[in-house]
């Protein structure tokens, strides 16, 4: 069997988009892999972007097609159909490209370092902005350089280093070695946001050792993107930030005893809060009804964000 294993879901609205992704895992200088493609019942149909294929590549590609369960029911998917013969895993959105060596590196890091989790750096365009890679964390954190050519880290506080700012972790970059794989699963109910953040803080407890490579392992593409095609005035917009709640407050359970993971993630579960409600307030201002139901259920949960509404509501009459 190969020593890696290629998971990606596909959920597109183009032609091409996965054809140019696939074009980026046949070009790999490490060829000792398979594909999992999982058709997340997709609008616009696979088959096309696998027309172009050789047969040899078509031999190496399993394509799983399922009810649309949102992105991380199918990578979770795509875990349930590894082989239990696979070293490696390794993650690619559909309309993301990897760099030739992101394979070789991964397996020559991992291998060497005897890690089970890895980054490599991300690149993108202008609207990628907020991304950064590995070597900038050397600016503000503890780090230890494992390698210099190419660049390896490891950050000894690695979740309390992430809850701060996870802007250097992308899902297109991560490989997990083999026992991660068999443990570690997506929350699938979050389709909206947060499902690779709590993903990630879920690897990192349960690592053995996690390892950064600054070289980058891929570049972000421009095809649907969920999250980001959500916008402040999206009718989605509650859902997403309700999404992101969820997935802090389950965060905060995990590190119960770790106060300052906890103010990490107490920071963010209030912009959340406030996010949504200015959300509100806008449709309310444009004459439409606020989103009731959501809200309720909200608040259900975390009777906080009544406090929250109170502060605001003080704040704008104050002004």
């Amino acid at each position: 069997m190969a020593k890696f294993t290629v998971i990606i879901p596909y959920y597109q609205k183009q032609a091409g988009i996965l054809e140019r992704a696939l074009t980026s895992v046949f070009a790999q200088t490490h060829q000792d892999f398979d594909v999992v493609i999982v058709d997340d019942e997709s609008p616009f149909p696979i088959e096309s972007d696998l027309d172009g294929l050789s047969e040899e590549e078509r031999a190496r590609i399993r394509v799983i097609k399922q009810p649309n369960a949102g992105p991380g029911g199918a990578r979770n998917t795509g875990l349930d159909n590894v082989s239990v013969q696979t070293e490696f895993v390794a993650f690619l959105d559909s309309d993301d490209l990897w760099t030739p060596n992101h394979l070789h590196n991964a397996h020559e890091t991992m291998t060497r370092f005897g890690s089970d989790c890895y980054w490599a750096s991300i690149t993108g365009g202008d609207a990628f902005y907020y991304h950064f890679g590995m070597a900038e964390l050397e600016k503000t954190e503890t780090v230890i350089r494992l390698s210099e050519t190419p660049l390896v880290l490891e950050v000894p506080d690695f979740p309390q280093v992430m809850l701060r700012n996870w802007s250097f972790l992308h899902l297109s970059c991560m490989v997990l070695g083999r026992r991660l794989v068999a443990k570690v699963r997506f929350e699938a109910e979050l389709r909206l946001a947060a499902e690779d953040v709590l993903f990630f803080c879920d690897c990192a407890i349960a690592a053995q050792r996690i390892v950064l490579c600054n070289e980058p392992g891929a570049v972000r593409g421009e095809g649907v993107n969920i999250f980001h095609s959500i916008d402040n005035d999206s009718p989605q917009f509650l859902s997403q930030q309700f999404n992101t709640w969820v997935a802090l407050d389950t965060l905060e359970g995990r590190f119960s005893r770790k106060p300052t993971e906890i103010a990490s993630i107490h920071s963010y579960k209030h912009t959340a809060r406030r996010q949504a409600l200015w959300s509100q307030a806008r449709r309310m201002k444009r004459r439409k009804m606020p989103q009731l139901n959501l809200l309720a259920r909200w608040i259900w949960r975390d009777p906080r964000l009544l406090q929250s509404a109170f502060q605001l509501a003080v704040s704008k009459l104050s002004r």
